[in-house]
């Protein structure tokens, strides 16, 4: 019945029955057939109130909005509230059969490491013997079923959808990304999270959220929203870690390598081999490389001695595990030794990490060459900080096309180019060409150097002008690299 679904909905105003069955959500008037409650969202490109007149043509038994149309049609139910986002949310936990009441949720937020996170407990569960569900930025997965992937979070009707799918088919755990568009846009409304991590915060989304200050307000509003039976957890090293939960009414658990933590790491070797830690003074080896990945293995050791787990078997089982697709995801040439390098990285933040963790596993004075490109229509601001960052860990640089989407790739790297110092402009060039750029940083490289293509990862496309041409960052380096040894 509508009424159930509108239980914590805010209303301002209802015009019509409640006590009506509804046997549809939709967002989307086009997709909308008899039986449909349509909630009209105020997007970023297209209001959803402009469709409310198609949406009841096409048999919208009830509408929700902020704003009621001017003339109300007298068979259809009209619900005001203050947000219809949140509404959304809410009204799919409960008409999809609050699902993540019966499985146990851990979200993962943070401007890196998400998906790394996510996909680490995802394995690690999995190899314990649950059948779990993940929902990523690479591919949302219901046990081994791959469920493609179009945004990090879904919308609220089909994450809620795909939540009630996971428990169908017997999934006990669910791993997600909630990325802060998921959380400013009630994406994540109305799900009980039995977890919820934050990694840290840098510059990102600039374009979306257009302060940073605005940016960790979303991020913390997540937080703020938590029940007294969540777990919050936080990295106590990022300087907005404890600011995170400070009004959080969930139980706050923190891992670090450098604070006071109840999940506290030191790193004892750093190579390529992996990483050799302590953790809580237990001695492990894993095969995750860089101290980053250090962070990310300890917000996935705390996560699950949080859901009830024993450490020494998590502990075990992490060092068994290799990290998500596209994230340091490494090659090696066979005759010259050349290391590739692919990785998600894009944001200046994460390229430093990489760079950084690269300088300390090298064994000598091999070059480090990079390629490095940003995508369009997304927050310009971070360009420059890219491509300096680049240039400041770099011995040689590329400056080459990202996803361009609805911008000129020439115009991006003009931006990118202002990064760049007089000093820098030395050993720095711009092929706008992605594959071009690849084949020439190979030809670059020498016995044993290291070539870094950041920006893309696990991504499988080019974007260019709506149109998504087949295009993988691992695959074109391992072609250059069988052409170089030819």
């Amino acid at each position: 019945m509508l009424k159930d679904l509108l239980y914590k909905v805010s209303l301002r105003s209802v015009y019509g029955k409640t006590d009506i069955e509804v046997k549809n959500l939709q967002t989307d008037s086009r997709k909308v057939s008899p039986g449909t409650c349509f909630i009209a969202i105020k997007g970023t490109t297209s209001d959803g109130h402009d469709f409310i007149d198609k949406a009841i043509e096409n048999g919208a038994l009830a509408v929700v909005c902020e704003q009621l149309p001017d003339n109300l049609v007298d068979h259809v139910t009209y619900v005001e509230t203050d947000s219809s986002s949140f509404a959304a949310g809410v009204m799919s936990h409960y008409f999809y059969g609050e699902p993540s009441l019966k499985m146990k949720v851990v979200g993962v937020t943070g401007t890196n490491g998400k998906t790394t996170i996510a996909t680490l407990l995802w394995k690690l569960f999995s190899a314990k013997g649950y059948k779990c569900g993940l929902v990523s930025t690479v591919q949302n997965l219901i046990g081994e079923e791959i469920i493609p992937s179009t945004h990090t979070t879904p919308d609220a009707i089909s994450l809620n959808s795909l939540l009630r799918k996971m428990l169908d088919e017997g999934c006990s755990y669910v791993f997600m990304e909630c990325s802060s568009h998921a959380i400013h846009q009630h994406r994540i409304a109305g799900i009980e999270f039995a977890v919820a991590i934050f990694s840290n915060i840098t510059h990102d989304h600039l374009d979306y959220h257009k302060t940073f200050e605005e940016y960790i307000r979303v991020k913390k509003s997540w937080f703020d929203g938590l029940s007294k039976n969540s777990v919050a957890i936080s990295n106590a090293d990022d300087k907005r870690g404890v600011v995170m939960l400070q009004n959080t009414a969930a139980r706050k658990v923190y891992y670090s390598l450098k604070s006071l933590s109840e999940f506290k790491g030191k790193i004892l070797d750093n190579s390529l081999s992996g990483l050799h830690m302590l953790i809580n003074d237990t001695d492990v080896h894993f095969r995750l490389i860089g101290e980053f990945n250090a962070y990310n293995l300890l917000a996935v050791y705390a996560a699950a001695i949080c859901l009830g787990e024993e450490k020494n078997e998590m502990l075990t089982l992490l060092s068994r595990l290799t990290g998500a697709e596209g994230r340091f995801d490494y090659l090696l040439s066979s005759r010259k030794k050349v290391v590739g390098i692919v990785d998600y990285a894009h944001t200046p933040d994460a390229l430093l990490n990489v760079l950084a963790t690269i300088k300390n596993v090298r064994h000598g004075e091999e070059k480090i060459i990079t390629v490095v490109g940003c995508g369009g229509d997304r927050d310009a601001a971070k360009r420059p900080l890219m491509a300096e960052v680049a240039c400041q860990h770099s011995d040689k640089v590329i400056l080459t096309s990202d996803n361009p989407r609805n911008e000129d790739p020439l115009d991006i790297l003009k931006e990118m180019e202002a990064g760049v110092n007089v000093v820098a402009r030395k050993k720095c060039i711009t092929i706008a060409d992605r594959r071009e750029a690849i084949k020439t940083a190979v030809s670059f490289s020498e016995k044993e150097d290291i070539v870094l293509v950041a920006g893309k990862g696990h991504e499988k496309y080019q974007e260019i002008k709506g149109v998504r041409h087949d295009f993988d960052d691992k695959k074109v380096l391992r072609e250059m690299f069988e052409l170089m040894e030819k």
